[in-house]
């Protein structure tokens, strides 16, 4: 077992890893989504497939990235390198694209073939597994940002990547490349992002062979298990400091972009001996429109909320997960099955499922904040020829010691947002306005956050999507505070659905005015 000291040195060095990984990828990518809105991910995990350790990227992406490499494990050998999307085969929602490179012994033996490559390495298991994870502004489908509104199946939301080999031996085939984005719209443009996360999944598998041969594989191995066994314990330390019982919450969908039924999601959560146990008996069946969301999604949303329990210097590793179990009958709408479409369900739904597992905490003695704006804004503009994607920031809920920032984003998304002077510069888009909302924040001893007003003009005919949500049903105060402001989608002065696909003439005006954070407290 590791001293403290050691424990700490070694947590540090492991998270390192996937900073670097994640720096490489924004200062190579092309698309202003990946290098100015930083929309992707990078982990490390173990041989085994164990995560190691995350950088502090997008929750949605992190919690979700296990399922991609336990679909990868069984077929593993040291210097392939795999690509995927299918939300239903260790994706999240299609423009997510992952990397997985199994992390080869050495330099040398990533470029081997054939029987030397045996002799060189006495095994094919990989020291470990290095993931990229990204989102591209486009992966074809029917509409420009492959998000349509309402779509049915995931086929019409756009390319879908099954678990595909695109590197053996190190040696990456740029054939195999250039036919996965060929039905993608700019797909030059696609293919450099993917050169920018192979280059970052690569240098994670140089970093780690550098720790391995620094400190000798046993002793790494050792740290590994160490850090984890750590993770584990604090965990259930920190969860064991809640009330024990089952603990139950609902909150609702604004619709599935094709109606706008509400869509209840329904949690039981048993807290018990450091552990919790999620439930989500009872909620909606799985649905026509697009806000399905894949087992991974909601195990990713769990995740997040868990962590937030956690005391900062917890490290960020598979040892967390240990200590969460989901249950979610396959065919309910956050354990959707394919081909049901899931766009929104990545977005959208995960907002929802950690609304509620929040409120449900917060019975239990968690300290929580009032709901944030629980949604991401989702807004496309494009054409055949460009693709603008931007989520958009809000009021984060108050809480008992502080009020609630104001436009940030909120629960499982962390991007940054698109420089007005990039988007301007690149794009056939105008921004008139771009602002907080005052007083959209709900009032309380201490008040939530404003969301923001964004408002852009289309220089040319183009197409939009959006998808957004709390457009009817405001984000709840909690201990006496009052609901945040509900959002509102403009076109032309006149409101829009929440969920919206719609052509545009040049000169076309669009506003969004994003949710407020709840308020905490009686005012």
């Amino acid at each position: 077992m590791l001293g403290p000291v050691e424990r700490e040195v070694m947590a540090q060095l492991f998270a390192a890893v996937p900073e670097e990984m994640g720096a490489v990828l924004v200062r190579s990518a092309r698309s202003p989504n990946i290098r100015e809105r930083h929309d992707s991910s990078a982990a490390l995990f173990s041989g085994d497939g164990d995560l190691v350790a995350q950088a502090a990227h997008i929750p949605v992406h992190l919690g979700a990235m296990p399922d991609a490499v336990r679909v990868i494990l069984p077929q593993a050998v040291a210097g392939d390198i795999w690509v995927l999307n299918d939300p239903y085969t260790g994706g999240t929602h299609l423009p997510d694209i992952t990397v997985v490179e199994s992390i080869a012994p050495s330099a040398v033996f990533a470029g081997t073939r054939g029987p030397e490559r045996r002799r060189r390495s006495g095994a094919l298991a990989p020291l470990g597994f290095a993931v990229v994870r990204a989102h591209h502004a486009d992966v074809g489908g029917l509409r420009p940002g492959s998000m349509p509104p309402g779509a049915r199946a995931l086929e019409e939301e756009g390319v879908v990547i099954p678990p595909t080999r695109v590197a053996q031996y190190g040696v990456v085939d740029d054939a195999v490349l250039d036919d996965l984005v060929r039905g993608m719209r700019e797909p030059e443009v696609r293919r450099a992002d993917l050169a920018a996360q192979l280059a970052a999944a690569a240098r994670g598998g140089e970093r780690w062979r550098e720790l391995c041969q620094q400190y000798g594989r046993g002793w790494i191995d050792d740290a590994v298990t160490d850090l984890l066994d750590y993770a584990e314990r604090r965990a259930r330390a920190a969860l064991s400091g809640l009330r024990a019982g089952v603990y139950e919450a609902e909150d609702q969908l604004e619709g599935d972009g094709l109606t706008e039924t509400p869509l209840p999601i329904r949690v039981r959560v048993t807290v018990q001996d450091g552990r919790l146990v999620c439930d989500f008996s009872g909620t909606a069946p799985e649905v026509a429109g697009n806000v399905n969301c894949p087992i991974a999604v909601t195990r990713s949303a769990a995740l997040f909320v868990a962590r937030c329990l956690m005391p900062e210097d917890v490290p960020a590793n598979g040892g967390v997960a240990r200590c969460v179990e989901i249950v979610a009958p396959a065919g309910c709408l956050v354990n959707a099955r394919p081909p049901h479409a899931v766009a929104a369900g990545n977005v959208e739904t995960s907002q929802r499922i950690a609304d509620v597992l929040f409120l449900a905490l917060a019975q239990a003695g968690a300290d929580v904040p009032a709901q944030g704006q629980g949604t991401m804004n989702n807004v496309i503009f494009g054409t055949d020829r460009w693709t603008y994607y931007e989520t958009l920031g809000g009021g984060q809920g108050a809480g008992a010691r502080a009020p609630g920032p104001s436009g940030v984003h909120v629960g499982m998304s962390n991007t940054m947002n698109t420089p007005i002077e990039v988007l301007e510069s690149t794009l056939p888009l105008r921004v008139l306005r771009y602002a907080l909302r005052p007083g959209s924040g709900g009032v309380g001893r201490h008040r939530g956050g404003d969301g923001v007003v964004r408002e852009l003009v289309a220089l040319e005919p183009c197409e939009l999507s959006l998808i957004t949500e709390r457009r009817r049903i405001a984000p709840r105060g909690l201990a006496g505070g009052a609901d945040g402001a509900v959002g509102k989608n403009l076109v032309n002065g006149a409101p829009v659905d929440a969920k919206t696909a719609l052509g545009l003439a040049a000169g076309a005006v669009i506003r969004l005015e994003t949710p407020g954070g709840g308020g905490f407290g009686a005012p």
